[in-house]
C-alpha cells in the first residue's frame, strides 16, 4: 500500500498535502479554507481526477475555516470525481467547518466521516 507523501502546495493561510493510500488519494488541507486560497485545494483535487485517483478523501481535521468558495471547491471536485466513477468522502469535520456543511445542506450530498481512519476503512 502506497503511503507517501505525494505532493504539497501552499499559500499563506492554506497547505495542501495529498498522498495516496491504497485506491484513495488523501488530501489533506490545513489552514483556512476561502476565496484567497480556494486554488490551492482545487488545483491538487483535480490533478489527482486526471491522474485517475478518483476516491477522494478530504482529511478536515486540520481545516479551521471554509467559506462558501471552499465549499464550491468541495463541490466541484465531487462532480468531477462522480462522473469518472469515483466520489469525495470527507473526514475528521471540526465543528466550525461541518457547520457551514450542515447549513447550506451540502452534508447531504459528500459521503461525510468521523475520522480519516473511518473514511479509509472502505
Amino acid at each position: 500500500m502506497d503511503r507517501g507523501m505525494v505532493g504539497s502546495a501552499s499559500k499563506g493561510r492554506l497547505q495542501v498535502e495529498v498522498r495516496h493510500h491504497g485506491a484513495s488519494a488523501v488530501v489533506t488541507p490545513t489552514g483556512e479554507l476561502d476565496h484567497h486560497t480556494a486554488e490551492v485545494l482545487r488545483e491538487p483535487l483535480e490533478q489527482c481526477v486526471e491522474g485517475g485517483r478518483v476516491r477522494l478523501v478530504v482529511d478536515c481535521s486540520h481545516l479551521e475555516f471554509c467559506d462558501s468558495t471552499g465549499l464550491n471547491v468541495l463541490l466541484g471536485a465531487r462532480l468531477k470525481a462522480e462522473a469518472e466513477g469515483g466520489a469525495v468522502h470527507l473526514a475528521g469535520m471540526q465543528p466550525v467547518v461541518a457547520r457551514v456543511f450542515e447549513i447550506t445542506g451540502a452534508e447531504a450530498v459528500f459521503t461525510v466521516h468521523e475520522s480519516l481512519d473511518a473514511a479509509l476503512v472502505e
